[in-house]
């Protein structure tokens, strides 16, 4: 079974940047429309100008939504209703990573990167899910990382919210089977040109955007539950179920060294460590 892409209506969240451009940009020669969303859409316009410099054929609509926000997503799926754009294709990669202590992190942004990983995913599919499943046809993709195997101290909330995703993920596609919707999770690793300008530099990992963004659509097209890309990285990812938990807390003790070390050495500018697809941030040290 192959998610509707050809032809289709594709929604991209947080396709100004990152893996959701490389998407947009894969995705443009072949769908029929893509609707890209951003609380800014200010950020969109230079990607739809460069596709439809490409595609002019191509439908392109840029949706001013915080998806953050359960009303303004409801008014964004109304929006859509009203000019009769239907959404075969939804692909889920808006997040958000901070680094940082979790006890010395301020709550606003720790709920933010709450709402922005777990909520947002939730929010949007439980929305588009249902006309797919009346359709007999759509698809879901969920952008995350691979720190779902990890116990990462230094970025704890984040990789609990990656747990969260791998179990939203396979439950719900299991929910879904037989039913002609596609529900996909990719868990990346390193990537190298992911714009965090401190981002630590892995190179035996790290693949660029575009790799990923291939190597993620493909996996998709073929109903793949999960995809890990990159080589190096996906040989890791399939290790890491092998050890034993005692083994997983002290590589995540070693990782809590070099955090603590990096923190006393430039505490203002910690590294995010992970180059995800997702936007990381250091956390501000609390006034």
């Amino acid at each position: 079974m192959r998610p509707p892409i050809d032809q289709g209506t594709v929604l991209i969240t947080g396709a100004s940047e990152g893996l959701g451009r490389e998407l947009a940009r894969l995705l443009a020669r072949r769908v029929r429309t893509l609707v890209l969303v951003d609380r800014d859409v200010e950020r969109l316009k230079p990607l739809r100008e460069e596709l439809l410099s490409l595609y002019p054929t191509l439908g392109v609509l840029l949706e001013q939504c915080d998806v953050c926000e359960s009303r303004q997503v409801d008014a964004l799926v109304a929006s859509l209703e009203s000019k009769f754009v239907r959404v075969d294709v939804l692909v889920n990669t808006a997040a958000l990573g901070r680094r940082g202590l979790y006890a010395e992190a301020r709550w606003g942004g720790l709920e933010e990167l709450l709402r922005a990983n777990v909520w947002v995913p939730a929010l949007l599919t439980h929305r588009l899910l249902a006309p797919m499943l009346e359709r007999g046809r759509g698809g879901v993709m969920n952008i995350g990382s691979g720190a779902a195997q990890l116990f990462l101290p230094g970025s704890t909330l984040f990789a609990a919210t990656q747990r969260f995703l791998d179990g939203f993920t396979e439950s719900l596609r299991l929910e879904v089977e037989g039913r002609g919707v596609v529900i996909t999770r990719v868990a990346p690793g390193p990537l190298g040109d992911a714009g965090a300008e401190d981002a630590v530099e892995v190179p035996f990992f790290q693949i660029s955007l575009e790799r990923c963004a291939r190597a993620a659509l493909a996996a998709f097209e073929r109903g793949e539950a999960l995809v890990y890309p990159g080589w190096g990285h996906r040989w890791v990812m399939r290790l890491l179920p092998l050890l034993p938990r005692s083994v997983k807390r002290s590589l995540g003790r070693l990782a809590l060294r070099g955090v603590r070390r990096e923190a006393l050495a430039a505490p203002e500018a910690l590294p995010v460590g992970l180059a995800s697809p997702v936007l990381l941030a250091r956390e501000p040290t609390p006034a």
